[in-house]
């Protein structure tokens, strides 16, 4: 049988007074859901006032015997969650800056894999160029056929002389 939290009219009324201050919604709803237990209701009646899941209610008030008031606000979501710190990403890139230097062409799918091999689990593509616009590369493509239409050895040479990834001079 599952177990019945009991909740007090009197920290029904702490909530109702910590309910007045807060501005997030979802924070405001749980701690609604805990008010209304503290009130006498049954968890069926304060699921189809908050227009929510039974279980859902249930899980709240759970939270909130064991966690108290804390256990129910939004949790802090962190940030940088990257694979490798900036000096890191840095030393990485210098292995492609070189032969970008020399004029051979770089695609991200290579750039990827080794970045895959560094790091050694898979990553989105979208993490590539978050990594080479942080250290200010920008991408340039070979023009498929010169603006002039100039001869096929022209627009070879053009080609050989623009590297796909280039960094920026700081």
């Amino acid at each position: 049988m599952a177990k019945a939290y009991k909740i007090t009219e009197e920290i029904s009324n702490e909530i109702r007074m910590i309910r007045k201050k807060i501005k997030n919604k979802s924070e405001d709803i749980r701690l609604h859901a805990v008010e209304l237990r503290g009130l006498g209701k049954k968890n069926k009646e304060i699921a189809e006032i908050l227009e929510i899941h039974e279980k859902v209610v249930s899980k709240w008030i759970s939270i909130f015997s064991n966690q108290g008031t804390q256990g129910l606000m939004n949790k802090p979501k962190g940030g940088n969650h990257r694979n490798m710190t900036f000096e890191q990403e840095e030393e990485f890139l210098k292995q492609f800056e070189e032969r970008a230097r020399k004029g051979e062409l770089l695609s991200t799918n290579e750039i990827k894999e080794a970045y895959i091999e560094s790091v050694g689990h898979s990553i989105g593509h979208e993490q590539i160029y978050r990594v080479l616009k942080r250290h200010g590369y920008r991408k340039i493509m070979p023009r498929s056929r010169h603006p002039k239409k100039a001869s096929d050895e022209e627009i070879e040479q053009s080609k050989k002389k623009l590297p796909i990834w280039f960094r920026k001079q700081k």
